[in-house]
């Protein structure tokens, strides 16, 4: 998996414990499973432990799917699954020998070390045995079709690659870009995960982004890149990795019929939201959210999680929050402020929150935010701070929130200071356009005579950048062209 991936948002990932459950449930490795604890008495095997048709039948009886017109490929892709993963392990024969018929047994196949581990060992344990597996079927599902190799090798020739359209290192970096992008979307969703539509998944890794409407050449590619998806998420599925909504059969019979067809709903787009089904629906499962959170990490990309900092100090907290999504911001500063007292937690936040840097409005927001979450008894770090220039006003703000009284009312300089301060942290979150934004600052300038004469004497870093800031987005003119002239005032204060 590529490493030059941006930093990600953060993820929820489900307990050990549960991804553990999802894992042994996943039907293919449950049928590894099952599988390895069958071969107790012994299994006779071909070469590197291939399941002989014999016992093939009997497995597949044992899996319950005789009746199964797929059922012994089920059987096959599950006792390959536990030889790779070495749910079973294979001991060769004393006396194999190379010219041995294609179908004679040279092994015999037992339970392997790692079946022991499924049930005396931890979740974390079953979890890297399943991430062993879900290697090996990312592989399978990169692989050509096989029918074509044995076309290539049955008429005499070589393996020739390029004759079978078959590129490995280019399909292993479009599963693994298609991967990536799925694991964006839930990223950026946190709520129920939607399904995504197949063409729209193989559009954003095919269709550049700076093109308004895809060609004919471009769209015909996106068709074929999402039938070559539907055939490796069929693969993965069973594994767990995805939940997949196949392309319709019918669909894929009118595609055949018509080579030069190309569908249109595999422009990024499709129209109607009934007719994309039809093109297949797939999401990352959260098993499948830690497996590729865990490629990644492997990879050397910054993939967080909600929990990652819990055990970090107030500085790298303060420093990451402001990039997260409201709901896990505040899950991430639960998950940190749960392993502190409250009134070391404040202590650490208010300490963290301190500066005078381009980022530290940001960071006394993100301190704001989380101190909300703390307990009561987080109130002597608080009042040590009341008198504090840069943190006495945010502290008088969580004092009054919770009903303390006896608190001194803060100077003018301080309200001002504040105020600054706040605008400041917003335009470092915001939109330039944002609806929220324009309402505070027309509340602020509607709300004090003379705002403009004060402000622009605040000995603020950002004072200058406030004002302009107004000049652009306030939408009366009169009031954008003071706000022009105040922070002017402010840089000449500054310069002088």
């Amino acid at each position: 998996m590529s490493a030059d991936r941006p930093n990600l948002p953060p993820v929820r990932l489900h307990s050990e414990a549960e991804l553990a459950r999802e894992a042994l449930s996943a039907p293919l490795f449950a049928r590894a499973v099952e599988l390895a604890r069958w071969s107790e008495g012994g299994v006779p095997v071909g070469v590197g432990g291939e399941i002989l048709q014999e016992r093939l039948l009997a497995a597949t009886e044992h899996l319950g799917l005789e009746k199964d017109e797929e059922g012994l490929a089920h059987a096959a892709e599950a006792w390959q699954l536990a030889v790779d993963t070495g749910l079973v392990q294979v001991q060769e024969s004393a006396e194999a020998e190379e010219d041995l018929p294609e179908d004679a047994a040279v092994g015999t196949a037992t339970p392997g070390e790692e079946l022991d581990l499924l049930t005396s060992g931890g979740p974390q344990d079953v979890l890297d045995i399943w991430l062993g597996g879900m290697e090996t079927v990312l592989a399978d599902a990169v692989a050509p079709d096989l029918s074509d190799i044995a076309d290539q090798l049955a008429a005499g020739g070589e393996l020739d690659l390029d004759a079978i359209d078959w590129n490995p290192e280019e399909e292993a970096e479009l599963l693994d870009g298609i991967l990536g992008n799925l694991y964006l979307l839930t990223a950026l969703n946190d709520g129920p995960q939607p399904d995504v539509p197949l063409p729209a998944l193989a559009a954003s890794m095919i269709v550049p982004e700076d093109m308004d409407e895809p060609t004919d050449d471009v769209l015909e590619e996106v068709s074929e890149a999402m039938m070559r998806l539907d055939e490796q998420f069929r693969v993965l599925e069973p594994i767990g990795l995805v939940a997949y909504q196949p392309v319709d059969e019918a669909l894929i019979e009118e595609l055949d019929a018509d080579d030069e067809a190309v569908p249109e709903a595999a422009a990024p787009e499709p129209a109607e939201e009934e007719d994309v089904s039809r093109y297949g629906l797939v999401r990352l499962t959260p098993l499948g959210i830690y497996a590729v959170r865990a490629r990644m990490l492997d990879a050397g990309v910054d993939a967080p999680a909600v929990g990652d900092l819990a055990g970090q100090d107030a500085d790298a907290l303060l420093a990451a929050l402001p990039a997260y999504p409201e709901s896990l911001a505040r899950a991430e500063s639960e998950q940190w402020l749960a392993a502190r007292t409250p009134e070391d937690a404040a202590r650490a936040l208010l300490a963290a929150a301190r500066g005078d840097d381009p980022g530290a409005p940001l960071r006394r927001l993100s301190c704001q935010q989380t101190l909300s979450l703390a307990g009561p008894e987080a109130e002597p770090a608080l009042r040590e701070v009341l008198e504090d220039r840069q943190l006495g006003g945010l502290a008088r703000v969580w004092l009054a929130e919770r009903g303390v009284t006896g608190i001194p009312e803060p100077s003018q300089d301080m309200i001002f200071w504040l105020t600054v301060d706040t605008i400041a942290a917003q335009l470092g979150t915001a939109e330039e356009d944002g609806a929220e934004l324009r309402e505070l600052l027309q509340g602020l300038v509607s709300g004090h005579n003379g705002f403009f004469d004060a402000v622009w004497r605040v000995d603020h870093p950002a004072t200058a950048d406030v004002l302009e800031a107004m000049g652009r987005l306030h939408p009366d003119r009169k009031t954008a062209k003071e706000a022009r002239k105040a922070a002017f005032k402010a840089r000449s204060q500054r310069g002088s």
